[in-house]
């Protein structure tokens, strides 16, 4: 497929609707509802099963489930040795962009033993053929899995809200987070003209971009640096906040350190003092901090589960931005910008 900058940008602008459109569907059925009739007393155990995107959105509900005391993990479906598949543990797939041949055989090892859900775009997919319970997500052009992405978090939230975890944000029905989340990715979309530039300015230096988020959250910034390596091709590393002083911070000691610190966590101010004290520039999300370089604020951004579904899309306006920029720069005398051929 041969995509350009504006194929990106079509897509961002596409969001909030897109986020509507789920919310409405949630608000009038469950895609949940047939759980209790394969596993009448509830999962012993959950195992999410996904790769790249997908793998990023099922961390924080990992957390989440683990937190209201259901035993829950991550497995790589290209692992060599699965768990046991058993009656009481659910497998949940999640495809948000690719991963369907790694899928197969791992759905294969639990199919039979185990109740399995697939999360997908694809519905005519060879995968859901394993499928117990088939949760569709809404087709169409995904450039970069951006949207997909959304909407495969949004509706791990319903589960992990199925199963014991409430929203941990102020709306408990989670069709009414994804209208707040709506309403936040609208707000900095429409406004994107007017902040976009400015933060691409301040993380404009030849390096790598870095962005940080806490641990609840990590899953945005996992997202956000995948969007800027894809579209413009651009070196971006993710990092866990309070890990980041244990493991990247020796990267900024030895290049011009450009950050994306997505606020939250507890340990921003460490990170933000040790970032400065190497002449590094910081832009934050969500939250103002002594010495950032600038930042942006949205609608919602207070509330953990709308930042959750909603701050992903500022790394990739900025991803959008920066392939633009590459787009004009390599445009011929034709005036017509240079596509490139990636896969979707």
């Amino acid at each position: 497929m041969t995509l350009t900058a504006q194929h990106l940008a079509d897509e961002l602008a596409g969001k909030p609707a897109a986020l509507n459109r789920l919310a409405q569907r949630l608000s009038r059925v469950d895609p949940f509802r047939a759980l209790p009739g394969l596993i009448e007393d509830g999962p012993d155990e959950v195992v999410l099963l996904g790769l790249g995107a997908a793998r990023y959105a099922a961390g924080p509900i990992v957390d989440r489930l683990r937190q209201a005391g259901l035993p829950t993990r991550t497995e790589s479906p290209a692992a060599r040795r699965l768990g046991p598949a058993g009656p009481g543990t659910l497998v949940v797939a999640v495809v948000v962009a690719g991963g369907q041949r790694e899928l197969a055989p791992a759905l294969d090892h639990y199919a039979g033993g185990s109740p399995i859900v697939l999360v997908t775009p694809d519905v005519s997919s060879p995968l859901t053929s394993f499928a117990d319970v088939l949760v569709p997500l809404e087709p169409g052009e995904d450039t970069l899995a951006c949207r997909t992405f959304q909407h495969a978090q949004a509706m791990l939230l319903h589960l992990a809200s199925r199963l014991g975890a409430a929203p941990a944000g102020a709306s408990a029905d989670v069709s009414v987070l994804v209208r707040r989340a709506a309403n936040a990715t609208a707000d900095l979309v429409e406004r994107a003209p007017h902040w976009v530039g400015q933060l691409a300015e301040r993380l404009s230096g030849p390096g790598a971009i870095h962005l940080l988020a806490p641990v609840e959250r990590l899953s945005s910034a996992q997202q956000g640096a995948l969007a800027v390596r894809r579209g413009p091709v651009r070196a971006a590393h993710a990092s866990e906040t309070a890990e980041w002083a244990h493991t990247d911070r020796y990267l900024a000691a030895t290049q011009r350190y450009q950050a994306l610190l997505l606020r939250g966590s507890r340990y921003d101010e460490r990170a933000m003092d040790q970032i400065l004290q190497l002449r590094g520039t910081v832009v934050t999300v969500g939250g103002e901090l002594e010495g950032q370089a600038t930042g942006i604020r949205y609608s919602g951004d207070g509330d953990e589960d709308v930042a959750l579904l909603t701050e992903p899309v500022i790394p990739e306006l900025l991803a959008e931005h920066w392939w633009s920029q590459r787009e004009v720069g390599r445009r011929p005398r034709s005036g017509q910008a240079v596509p490139r051929t990636q896969e979707a």
